[in-house]
């Protein structure tokens, strides 16, 4: 994870843009007092979004941790997928 101020990824933006998606990393830029913002890349972004979408009710949550309970427990089993 880097962290910078504003003014100094102000002066190198290509850098800490470069680090963030050639290197994976996590920027946060400070703005102040308790203030900032994160930058990320698109492919890290792109994978918040299902998992955002899961947790969106409660009973997807509900049933992603009774799902993960059961995989823990080994109470899983394996389904086919059906061929078209």
């Amino acid at each position: 994870m880097l962290t910078t101020t504003l003014s100094d990824f102000r002066k190198d933006v290509k850098r800490y843009f470069d680090n963030v998606t050639d290197k994976n990393e996590t920027l946060i830029i400070n703005r102040g007092k308790d203030t900032g913002i994160v930058v990320i890349s698109l492919e890290e972004y792109n994978t918040y979004n299902p998992t955002q979408h899961e947790l969106s009710s409660k009973v997807n949550e509900s049933r992603l941790d009774s799902a993960i309970e059961k995989l823990k427990k080994g109470q899983s089993f394996e389904k086919k997928m059906i061929e078209e």
